[in-house]
Formats: C-alpha cells, structure tokens, sequence
C-alpha cells in the first residue's frame, strides 16, 4: 500500500516528474493509495491562504483515487509514541501514523520530519530529493 502526505499533493501540482509518475500509476489502476483525511485538511488551508490553485478538483481527485484514512484511537497512540519517541512534529506524527496504521509500506512526501521514521520494510520517500 502507498501513501500520500500533503506534500505529495502539492510536489504533484507543481508538476514534479516522479509525483506526477507515481500518480499515473494510481489512476492507471497499477498501486493503491490512501491519503490522511489530515491531508485534507491541510490542503484547503494552502487553498484558502493563496498558495495553491484549483483546491477542490484536487480534493475531489483525491477522493475519487484514494482511500482517505481517518484517525483512530490506535493511530492517535502511535502517533503521540512517533511524536515523542523520535521528535516528530506533532502533525507530520499524525498523518504518518495514519498511513502507517492501515499498512503503508512506501510514503511520498517532501517532510524531512519523516525520514525520522525508519523501520525494515518501510520506504520514506522524500520528492525533494532527500530520500
């Protein structure tokens, strides 16, 4: 299973070549998505403050092409465990737990708070080139 973090979304409208890559391949059915409904949330906040265009075709993409993950008293605990243990900010900590939760073994993002993370079988992906 793949995840999204918010900055995939944002790398991805910006027309970054793997994002936009990684996204072909979820819509032409090769991977499958989820996205933390926290994502969501940050998304229209980048919308309403100017920094991103056309907010409500991508939500609506997003909605269409992944699983939109909620939050769970399971993923809550993992996530204050990510945000103490490691030094995760406390909502990079909840999305990440999000995604974790429901099995994501490879994580597009442009956070470098995640790659804080690391575990066997796990695959942060940086899109800024820090991975």
């Amino acid at each position: 299973m793949t995840g999204f973090d918010t900055g995939f979304f944002v790398e991805l409208l910006r027309g970054n070549p793997r994002a936009t890559e990684v996204w072909k391949s979820l819509v032409e059915g090769e991977i499958e998505a989820v996205v933390s409904c926290l994502c969501l949330f940050e998304l229209r906040r980048l919308g309403l403050k100017g920094t991103i265009r056309k907010v409500e075709a991508l939500l609506e993409s997003i909605s269409e092409a992944c699983v939109v993950v909620w939050l769970t008293p399971q993923s809550l605990s993992m996530a204050a465990k990510l945000s103490h243990g490691i030094g995760i900010p406390a909502m990079d900590a909840l999305i990440l737990a999000s995604l974790l939760h429901v099995g994501c073994k490879r994580i597009y993002t442009t956070d470098k708070h995640l790659k804080m993370y690391s575990k066997k079988g796990i695959k942060i992906v940086n899109l800024r080139g820090f991975s």
